[in-house]
């Protein structure tokens, strides 16, 4: 099977751009900004602070204040699921 065909059904199983947030955020090194990461995943701003507040609320991101900016990381259980997530993603 070609890659397209594994993110076609990997898209079935799983909303494609939160599920590469927390993805994108497992496999970067340390912290990541909400900027780096829309752009990383081609979404726009609004859309991925929009969906961080949610996984926040659900325990699976942080933010830390830096000056103006706040840096992303996961938490235990976000690296967790991030994990099982690629795992999935990568056997597709």
């Amino acid at each position: 099977m070609g890659e397209k065909m594994n993110d076609k059904i990997f898209n079935v199983f799983f909303r494609e751009k939160p599920a590469m947030m927390l993805v994108n955020l497992k496999n970067g090194k340390g912290g990541m900004y909400a900027s780096s990461l829309a752009k990383e995943i081609d979404c726009t701003y609004s859309h991925v602070v929009k969906i961080l507040q949610e996984m926040e609320k659900s325990g699976l991101v942080n933010f830390e204040k830096q000056g103006r900016l706040k840096l992303l990381t996961l938490t235990k259980k976000g690296t967790e699921i991030a994990e099982n997530i690629d795992n999935v993603r990568v056997s597709l």
